[in-house]
């Protein structure tokens, strides 16, 4: 029994909760492998709508072992929060969810040093969700951050003392305001509710449940193009979202990887700077914001909309190793009577496939353009019944990538996906 990978192949927000929620019945074990509060993974049933940004997925379904992997940064105020509006008793998520020792810890002083840093860079900004995300991974990879195992010490409190204290030291040289305990609200009551759930060095927990055939789904957070060393850098996340992510960030081998499902919109979204060569900045952009609902689930951001680029979902798929495409919010583009579909780039007057080194070169994207469909298809469940324009556009998007679609999803609830 192989260990399967779910990831995004665009710029995040491709829908990853819903498909880890409809996947979850074939699983034993969903592990989150990367990323902290700064992703929001929305999904619905019964007419109810939740965003995770913590929490595996799989949490909704009872018989379902959740893990938090050490690759994720952690914020005990955010994860207080959203145990709370989970539902379930406290009781009863604790026998559903496990975080590894490992799993660094955002402090109150990360937030404040990530808005000092966006502060800073004025125009320059690269639309941080302000959430502490990159200054914990900066404290993680200079081997000073504080870990989840380590809340357990008796001497914990000096330790966050004495990290806070050099985070203040660096504060200084920032002409920021701001209020600490303002920021520490809700954080040590956070501590407390995690010391009431399972801790442990997970890598032996999925090893030895990996050995004892069990069924485990890996969760990326964010998307492809936010990796931190094959994303449009600077303008990217500070983990790696690629599938070789769920390795360094669950402490499983290369080898016991099977599938790796892709997920990505029938056309793209961004939030926040950076590139984005299929940028609508008209008419048809804000039709798709409104439509889609594009606003950020973590932050309600106003999402940049464009058409679907290949060069980009061919890219992602090189460096993940897709083997199954899920292509989401295809009901979003019923009503368009022509669908553009970018297939290469015009860069300093030459058409290439590759995305290039330079964020600040001029792409021009080349289009095709294919017929769109006015049906409403948010009802259909067979993929024969859906219009003849829609199966074109996919089998489109399978020939130009060479990898299989084989999931449509047709609105959020879980119901209304079509498996191929």
């Amino acid at each position: 029994m192989k260990i399967d990978i779910l990831l995004g192949l665009q710029w995040g927000d491709e829908g990853k909760g819903k498909i880890v929620d409809v996947l979850s019945p074939e699983y034993d074990v969903i592990a989150r492998f990367q990323g902290g509060p700064n992703a929001g993974h929305s999904l619905e049933f019964n007419n109810v709508k939740h965003v995770l940004h913590l929490i595996p997925s799989g949490i909704f379904h009872r018989d379902k072992l959740n893990i938090i992997g050490n690759g994720v940064v952690l914020d005990p105020a955010v994860f207080k929060k959203e145990i709370e509006e989970l539902g379930p008793p406290v009781e009863e998520l604790i026998k559903r969810l496990v975080i590894s020792t490992r799993a660094n810890l955002i402090l109150p002083t990360h937030r404040i040093l990530d808005a000092a840093y966006e502060h800073q860079k004025g125009c320059l900004k690269i639309g941080s969700t302000l959430k502490g995300i990159g200054p914990a991974y900066t404290d993680k990879a200079s081997r000073n951050g504080l870990r989840v195992g380590d809340i357990n010490h008796l001497n914990f409190q000096e330790l966050y003392k004495e990290h806070t204290e050099n985070h203040l030291l660096i504060l200084k040289n920032y002409n920021f305001a701001f209020d600490l305990k303002e920021y520490e609200r809700g954080w040590f009551e956070g501590i407390e509710l995690l010391r009431k759930f399972r801790t442990e060095n997970t890598e032996y927990l999925l090893h030895n449940l990996y050995s004892g055939g069990k069924k485990i789904l890996a969760e990326g957070a964010q998307g492809t193009m936010l990796d931190v060393d094959f994303g449009s850098y600077p303008f990217v996340t500070s983990s790696n979202t690629i599938s070789a992510g769920a390795c360094t960030g669950l402490g499983i081998s290369p080898k016991t990887i099977g599938e790796v499902f892709g997920i990505f919109k029938a056309y793209c979204t961004r939030v926040g700077s950076g590139p984005f060569p299929t940028e609508l900045n008209d008419e048809t952009g804000e039709l798709l914001r409104k439509k889609g609902c594009e606003f950020g689930a973590t932050t309600g951001r106003p999402r940049r909309c464009g058409w679907l680029d290949l060069p980009v979902l061919r890219y992602a798929n090189i460096v993940n190793g897709t083997t199954k495409l899920f292509m989401m919010k295809s009901d979003i583009l019923s009503g368009f009577k022509t669908l553009k579909v970018c297939t290469s780039y015009k860069v300093g007057g030459r058409i290439q496939d590759e995305i290039p080194f330079d964020n600040n070169a001029k792409i021009e994207p080349v289009y095709e353009e294919l017929p769109g469909w006015e049906e409403d298809i948010s009802g259909v469940r067979d993929y024969d019944r859906l219009p003849e324009n829609l199966r074109g556009y996919i089998e489109f998007i399978e020939i130009q990538t060479g990898v299989p679609v084989s999931i449509v999803s047709v609105g959020p609830d879980r119901k209304a996906t079509i498996f191929r």
